[in-house]
């Protein structure tokens, strides 16, 4: 008899699934090209006290997907209402990263917030926060190993399905533990203890926040790339062009080489940072030389 379940956890070849009473089976795919992730909703049957079998994965509202080595979309997680982006000042940010981060989650309609982990070092934020606190994001100060800073990001991240997304080394483990507590390693023990002798890597894992909401932790987004379809969307990931791409000459403008382009226009009176429209150009160069590649 099938039954509807949450994707919490995913591993090589098995995931583990939470029923309507928040118990969770490790599960196998009912066929080789059935590949749930973590946030999807999915019909499966219980085949003992702990185990079962996926075999459909039901509609997503939204997925986050990376480019895979091939060129094609690799989804990383379903059903999310927003990317947690987490920098530090060292590692020194990858503000290109960032964009595309939050490229990503305009096109898929997403919110985004932006932490500026291990205030304790250094109190003063870079000064390129600044220009995404213009253009409407979030942006937190916090450090996560002293607690500072954690109640607004917090109060931001109740009722939402989360994603943690950022370099190595800017310090989401830490913030992981200190919004999750002790959850964190009990859910990862248990995890890996059902699913022992079956591939136990895991590649992506969803936790409960203490006062609602979820938050996904996935390893594979840390050199993130979005997969995107046609190069022309990109300006769409920038939201701060929307207001400008109106005053352009042609319908058709990608904001390049055309003349009169109201966002070209748009930098030079410093109504668009030089630097973000740099990051745009980037991305859609790296985008259309994926796409003649495949």
């Amino acid at each position: 008899m099938n039954e509807q379940g949450l994707v919490v956890a995913r591993f090589r070849r098995h995931v583990s699934v939470q029923d309507r009473n928040e118990k969770r089976y490790m599960c196998q795919m009912q066929r080789r090209g059935l590949q749930p992730v973590v946030g999807d909703k999915v019909e499966w049957q219980k085949t003992s006290h702990k185990n079962g079998t996926v075999t459909k994965i039901l509609p997503r509202d939204v997925e986050l997907a990376q480019l895979n080595a091939r060129g094609g979309a690799e989804v990383i997680a379903a059903n999310l209402s927003q990317l947690v982006i987490v920098l530090a000042h060292e590692p020194k940010p990858d503000w290109f990263a960032i964009d595309r981060y939050l490229c990503a989650a305009e096109l898929i309609h997403t919110k985004s917030l932006i932490v500026l982990n291990k205030k304790d070092l250094n109190p003063e934020p870079p000064a390129v926060l600044r220009e995404y606190e213009n253009i409407g994001y979030p942006v937190y100060q916090i450090s996560a190993k002293k607690g500072m800073g954690l109640k607004p990001l917090a109060h931001d991240m109740e009722n939402n399905r989360s994603i943690i997304v950022g370099q190595s080394g800017v310090g989401k483990s830490s913030l992981l533990n200190a919004l999750i507590g002790d959850t964190r390693q009990v859910v990862a023990h248990l995890s890996e203890k059902t699913a022992q002798g079956r591939h136990t890597t895991t590649t992506s894992m969803m936790y409960q926040l203490p006062k609602g909401g979820q938050l996904i932790d996935s390893p594979g987004v840390r050199d993130y790339t979005p997969y995107i379809e046609k190069p022309e969307l990109i300006q769409i990931g920038f939201r701060e062009f929307s207001a400008y791409k109106d005053k352009c000459r042609f319908r058709n403008c990608i904001h390049q080489a055309e003349p009169e382009c109201g966002i070209k226009q748009a930098i030079i009176k410093g109504k668009i940072s030089g630097r973000r429209y740099d990051s745009y150009k980037k991305l859609y160069k790296l985008t259309k030389e994926i796409i003649k590649k495949t």
